[in-house]
Formats: structure tokens, C-alpha cells, sequence
């Protein structure tokens, strides 16, 4: 067997790196269609379980609300009785008050006719008592005419006295009655008077009373009605709590089957990982036995730069322009007021010193390329390539596409960048840009060393 039999040719380790390559840019897709699905199921999920909180609460809600609306049902029906019982008795009050606004009208009537009938007995009495002057007159001369008569008018004498005696009875008589006349007639003005103020009165009460029998009706009609508004009212009481009743149920069956979906897309997210990884090691593995594709250039220049910065750091720390433990401090404080959260170490401002010139220069290195920068072990990025690296402002969204400098980039990609110690890895992700934007992107990176410690490693992105 000849050795063109047992390896592969120079054909087809590119074809198989083109292969692995563009099976990576596929997989990164789904998987970013995985992560979209998985995004949107939790938030289904979370508002699932709202849901059912909500409805658990408008059960709740539901069933006080019934249990208030019967108590309510009953009261409102004790205080339609008491109510009624109420109208029943102004009415009755108000026919009395009528009954007595009509007596006290006829007695103003009944005063007018006393007064006449006072007056009759006035001048009658005025009569008597002029007859009663007469007869005394009468018996006086009697009396006289007997004394002329000697023993003969003894008797007619007699007769005289008790004439006479009777005529001042008579007039005493006709005086007290005058008296009483005048005091009953006095008694009756009054009464006339009152009863005429009391009959105004009346006549007002009975105005109020046809008015408060209006209302009173009015009243009635619309306890009526409100009796039967509660009656619906708890007819529909009734029916929601059956609804919400069966709705929960469904809402919980709902949350179950989007649980299996979330788990399941989980689960197909963690397979489209280990396919991504599977790609990548096909890269790698065919690139070590010798392959050679369009990115090859990228890998070289790439492990070039990252050789740059691994001596300049190792000298730096030699020459004691910053201690190897600044160096590889993990100790990120964040930066007050920025979204998303950037973050310094001790040796933020040394990168900023050293790196730019190393970064700066692979984004003329080729038109595809995209950034160049280095993160430590855990992702944190200190210093960026300038155009990345704009002060931030109020907007989140137009921070995460200009302001990525000083940020942690914990993710897959950022991670197995930072962690890689072989000589080179190359990874297919979706570069997020912010406001629900992404770019695929290709992420060709190497190691970097202080000595013989690793640092972190030099990310270099190229375009699709």
C-alpha cells in the first residue's frame, strides 16, 4: 500500500475543510434559530406561569367575589323589605297628614261659622238685657203704684219684688253671658287665626305628600330594578367562576406542553453544540495534517500577532513596567452608568497602551476582517480596536454595536477563545449587534502566554 493510498491529498483535506467549515456556518445557524426558539419559549413559559398565577388569583378573586355578592344579594333584599316597609309607612303617613290637613282646612271653615252664630247670641243677649232694663223699669213702678194702694196693692207688691228681683238676676245674667261672648269670641279669633296659618300649612303638606308619593313610587321601581341588576349580576358572577374554573386547567396543560418544548429545544440547542464543536475539531484536525483553505492566511497571521503580543507582555512583566499579578488580574469593577456593563482591572490601562498598535493593524491585514482583539482566560476584553471602542451613551442598543471595549464576553465563542491552548481554533458564531441584530461571523483565534503561563487568547474576526 503506497502512502498516496493513506493519507489524503492536498484536494481533499480542502475539500474537507471547505465541508466542516460550511457545516459549521450551518449548525451556528440553527443553533441561533435554537437560541431564538428558546428565547421565545421561556418567555411563553414565564408568561404562562403569569397566566396562571393571574388566574389562580382570579379564582380567588371570583369566589370573594361571589361570597360578597351573596352577602350583598341579601342585604339588598333586607333593605328592599326594610325599604318597602319604609315607603309603606310614609304613605300612611302621608294619607294621615292628609286626613288632618283636610280637618284642620274645614275647622278654618267651621271658625267662620261659630264667629257668626257668637254674634247672633252677642245681639240676642243685648236683647234680653234690654228687656231685663224694661222689666226692672216696670217693677220699680209697680212696686210705686202698689205702695199708693196701701193694704190693697200688698200683693201686687210681692209680685213686683220678684219682678224685679228677677229682672236684675236677669241682667247680671245677660252681663256674664256677654262676658263669656266676648271671651269665646276672642278664643274662636284665635283659633280662626291659627287654623288659617296651620291651614296654609297643611295645604303645603299635602302638596309634599303628592310629591313624596311620586317619589316614593319612583323609589320602588328602581329598588325593583336594582334587585334584578344584582340578580344578573350574580348570574354572571356565577358563570365566570365556571369559566375561569375550566380555563385553569387548560392554562396548566398549556405550561406543561411548553416545558416538554423548552426542554426539548434545550436539549436539541446542547446536540447543535457538540455538532459546532464536532466542525470545528474537523477544522482543526484537517488544518494539523496539513489542509489548506481560504482562512489558512487568517490562522498565520492571527498566530503571528498573538506571538506579538505573548513577547511583549513577557518582556513587560521582565522589565517591570507592570507585575505579573496586575497582569492577570480577575478582579473586573464595573463602570458606573454603562449599558451594557463594562468593567476595569489593573491592567486595563496597560492594554490600552500596548495593544492598539497590534490590533489596529489586522483590520488592514484583509477587507473580511472585522476586529481583532484580546481577551484574558474569562472572556474580558480590555481594549478594542478604536472604531469599537466609542464612549457610551444613554441608548444600550447603540452601545452594544459601538462600545465593546471593556467587556466580559462569556459566551462559547468568548470563552473557548480565551481558554484555547492549542495552536489555533477557529469557530463559526452569530456576532450579536445588538437590538435583536446578527452577523455570522468567522472567529479564528490563537493563544497568548506571559512566559510559560496562558494569558488568554488574540480573537480575529472575519466576515463570512
Amino acid at each position: 500500500m503506497t502512502k498516496h493510498d493513506t493519507a489524503l491529498s492536498a484536494d481533499q483535506l480542502m475539500k474537507l475543510l471547505t465541508s466542516a467549515g460550511a457545516l459549521g456556518f450551518e449548525i451556528v445557524d440553527v443553533a441561533g434559530f435554537f437560541d431564538r426558539l428558546s428565547e421565545l419559549s421561556a418567555s411563553q413559559r414565564h408568561s404562562v406561569s403569569e397566566l396562571i398565577l393571574e388566574t389562580q388569583t382570579v379564582m380567588e378573586k371570583t369566589d370573594s367575589v361571589d361570597f360578597a355578592g351573596q352577602g350583598l344579594s341579601q342585604a339588598h333584599e333586607e333593605a328592599q323589605a326594610a325599604a318597602m316597609r319604609t315607603i309603606s309607612g310614609v304613605r300612611a303617613s302621608d294619607q294621615t297628614a292628609r286626613e288632618v290637613a283636610s280637618w284642620v282646612h274645614e275647622l278654618s271653615s267651621r271658625t267662620s261659622s261659630i264667629d257668626d252664630t257668637l254674634e247672633a247670641v252677642r245681639s240676642n243677649n243685648q236683647l234680653i238685657a234690654g228687656v231685663a232694663r224694661q222689666v226692672n223699669i216696670l217693677a220699680i213702678n209697680a212696686k210705686i203704684e202698689a205702695a199708693r194702694a196701701g193694704d190693697l196693692g200688698r200683693g201686687f207688691s210681692v209680685v213686683a219684688n220678684a219682678i224685679n228681683e228677677l229682672s236684675q238676676q236677669t241682667s247680671t245674667a245677660a252681663v256674664q253671658i256677654s262676658d263669656s261672648v266676648d271671651n269665646l269670641a276672642n278664643w274662636v279669633l284665635e283659633i280662626a287665626e291659627e287654623s288659617q296659618n296651620i291651614a296654609a300649612q297643611a295645604a303645603e303638606v299635602i302638596d309634599k305628600s303628592t310629591e313624596n308619593d311620586v317619589n316614593l313610587t319612583q323609589l320602588q321601581a328602581t329598588l325593583k330594578a336594582s334587585q334584578s341588576q344584582m340578580s344578573k349580576i350574580a348570574e354572571d358572577i356565577e358563570q365566570m367562576r365556571h369559566a375561569v374554573a375550566r380555563f385553569g386547567p387548560s392554562v396548566t396543560d398549556i405550561d406543561g406542553s411548553i416545558q416538554e418544548t423548552t426542554e426539548g429545544i434545550a436539549d436539541a440547542r446542547a446536540r447543535t453544540d457538540r455538532l459546532v464543536d464536532i466542525s470545528e475539531e474537523m477544522v482543526q484536525s484537517a488544518a494539523a495534517a496539513g489542509g489548506s483553505t481560504f482562512d489558512t492566511p487568517f490562522i498565520t497571521y492571527v498566530q503571528s500577532a498573538a506571538a506579538q503580543i505573548s513577547q511583549r507582555f513577557t518582556e513587560a512583566v521582565a522589565k517591570g513596567e507592570i507585575s505579573e499579578e496586575a497582569l492577570f488580574d480577575i478582579a473586573y469593577t464595573p463602570i458606573p452608568n454603562t449599558n451594557p456593563k463594562q468593567f476595569t482591572t489593573r491592567f486595563t490601562e496597560f492594554t490600552d497602551q500596548n495593544l492598539p498598535e497590534i490590533q489596529e493593524a489586522a483590520l488592514a491585514f484583509d477587507a473580511s476582517v472585522v476586529f481583532c482583539a484580546a481577551v484574558d482566560l474569562n472572556g474580558y476584553l480590555p481594549t478594542h480596536n478604536h472604531k469599537f471602542s466609542r464612549p457610551p451613551s444613554d441608548d444600550p442598543v447603540w452601545n452594544a454595536a459601538h462600545c465593546r471595549n471593556r467587556r466580559i464576553f462569556d459566551d462559547r465563542v468568548g470563552l473557548k477563545a480565551g481558554r484555547n491552548v492549542a495552536p489555533f481554533l477557529q469557530q463559526t458564531y452569530r456576532r450579536d449587534m445588538g437590538g435583536g441584530e446578527f452577523a455570522m461571523m468567522k472567529d479564528i483565534s490563537a493563544p497568548i502566554y506571559v512566559g510559560e503561563r496562558h494569558w488568554g487568547g488574540l480573537r480575529l474576526a472575519v466576515h463570512f
